[in-house]
């Protein structure tokens, strides 16, 4: 799927232009903006051990890291596939309940979403004038034809058999293993207070703001490694987070596709080409693709010896 979306995001661009500026490139500053990537993963590796601390868990950091950069591993293959199979390692290396560590990942998916909110308000309020058009001419026209060609009869009846169905298979699963969900309820509630139970909150609420303030800076970086985006500003690289932040939550390997393409129409909005525009988002998302899969394979490697340890 993620290929399919890389091909609409490039379809008839010039290849060659975008891939000379690829080459021409100054990697000092896309290897400053992994770095920044990487201090993030660090950040949320720790956050995410203050929630486990919060309920009783004390989980090493190494335990955290690992099963995070698995996590990240997994979801280049599967989209969302990777906070399921974080969750597993915790739960195989430390012991943990699989649904305590569930909960846990909610509640740091929870904040994450209210700092890209945030982010994003932030860039409405300060930079209307510049996103707004963008917001009216692509987003809102293109959602308005849709709405208008869906079919609503159609739709609340789906919408009301899934729900029917729904109701009925939670119904009988109860039925059956009602002492299994009550297990599964109480370790997903033990995770979902993780928050609540913190005794250092602002320090959780200074990582989140660390991790995503990183994000800010790697594409800010990444803006000197090609003469055509190196005049950019902070005011851009927020915007250029924010869009990569929407595409992220695509169902789409690593975003793959939808990256390259909101990036690069995040940049049009402040006068750059697209398909220079896709030349920088094919730069930063590769940087971050091989990070990924390299500290990804060295934490697998870690994690199995641990286990047959």
């Amino acid at each position: 799927m993620g290929i399919g979306v890389l091909y609409l995001a490039f379809r008839g661009q010039d290849l060659t232009s975008i891939w000379l500026e690829i080459k021409k490139a100054n990697y000092f500053w896309v290897f400053t903006s992994a770095a920044s990537v990487l201090i993030a993963h660090v950040l949320r590796a720790l956050r995410w051990q203050m929630l486990y601390g919060s309920i009783k868990y004390n989980i090493s950091f190494w335990s955290s890291y690992h099963a995070l950069m698995v996590g990240y591993l997994a979801n280049l293959g599967l989209p969302r596939f990777g906070e399921i199979v974080r969750c597993s390692i915790v739960q195989k290396t430390e012991k943990v309940p699989m649904f305590a560590s569930i909960g846990t990942v909610i509640t740091e998916r929870l904040f994450d979403v209210l700092a890209l909110f945030v982010s994003s308000l932030g860039l409405l309020i300060f930079q209307y004038e510049i996103v707004g058009s963008f917001l009216q001419n692509v987003i809102y026209l293109n959602i308005s034809e849709k709405l208008r060609s869906i079919n609503y009869a159609w739709l609340t009846a789906l919408v009301a058999i899934g729900l029917l169905i729904l109701v009925v298979a939670i119904y009988f699963l109860r039925q059956k293993f009602s002492r299994k969900f009550l297990k599964i309820f109480v370790s997903l509630k033990q995770g979902f207070g993780s928050y609540k139970k913190l005794k250092r909150k602002g320090l959780f609420l200074l990582y989140t703001f660390g991790i995503w303030l990183l994000y800010v800076l790697s594409m800010y970086f990444c803006f000197s490694a090609i003469s055509a985006t190196s005049s950019l500003g902070f005011n851009a690289s927020l915007a250029a987070m924010v869009f990569s932040g929407f595409a992220m939550v695509a169902p789409v390997q690593g975003g793959i596709g939808v990256f390259h393409w909101m990036v690069a129409q995040s940049l049009v909005l402040y006068s750059i080409p697209f398909k220079d525009g896709l030349a920088f988002a094919t730069i930063i998302h590769s940087s971050q693709f091989l990070l990924t899969l390299l500290l990804g394979c060295i934490s697998l490697v870690r994690v199995l010896i641990n286990q047959r340890r």
